[in-house]
């Protein structure tokens, strides 16, 4: 998107094909890998030099290689965990699954939710995001061998565990509006139709209940 950011791990299609354990792992690398994976730690680490916090890292260059650091292993664990490994083990797809349709309102909770709830491999029936959830408190666990032993502690697991989650959840509203942004601004569709299909189906399915009233 833009030419910047990654959308790896957004489906437009919601009958997509299950990924492999295999596949999950490669997505959760080439996420993690991306330039702007180091892009999102730097102004991360920039936010938290902003607001004063984690000041046993220092101040100056050096402090902020080392929050960015920090930022960017907070994302990497969450990302290699969360949407990799359990994903692999408990049979989860780690993708988000646009809607493309509905209200602003709905489409936004729609997008936030996908961090708490997924699709099963096997019954592609939602459930419980594990994997997510999970993925990103163990990223918060993991982070206390990194900070500043100051800084360590269950309000640090908690803490790094929720702003890796909040980012997930700013990453799916942005994906999910991502198509129509690109539409109104430039021109191109990346459903490539699929968005259109869906809203001419929606509206013959209203226009059949109209009829029936």
């Amino acid at each position: 998107m833009l030419g910047i950011v990654p959308a790896f791990n957004t489906s437009y299609r919601s009958d997509a094909v299950s990924l492999t354990a295999r596949q999950k792992m490669s997505l959760a690398f080439h996420s993690t890998t991306d330039p702007f994976a180091f892009g999102a730690a730097f102004l991360v680490a920039g936010y938290h030099e902003a607001m004063d916090e984690d000041s046993d890292f220092g101040w100056g260059i050096e402090g902020y290689g080392k929050r960015s650091g920090a930022a960017y292993l907070d994302a990497f664990d969450g990302n290699i965990i969360g949407n990799g490994i359990l994903p692999a083990l408990l049979r989860q797809d780690p993708r988000y699954f646009r809607l493309g349709h509905g209200t602003f309102s709905h489409r936004v909770l729609y997008a936030a939710a996908a961090t708490f709830i997924c699709k099963h491999d096997n019954t592609h029936k939602w459930e419980p995001n594990y994997s997510n959830v999970a993925g990103n408190i163990i990223s918060g666990a993991l982070s206390n061998y990194y900070y500043p032993s100051s800084e360590s502690g269950a309000g640090q697991t908690i803490s790094n565990g929720m702003v890796v989650t909040v980012e997930g959840a700013f990453g799916s509203v942005f994906q999910e509006f991502w198509p129509d942004i690109s539409r109104k601004f430039f021109h191109k569709d990346p459903t490539n139709g699929l968005d259109a299909e869906v809203r001419a189906a929606d509206k013959a399915a209203k226009d059949t209940r109209k009829n029936l009233r």
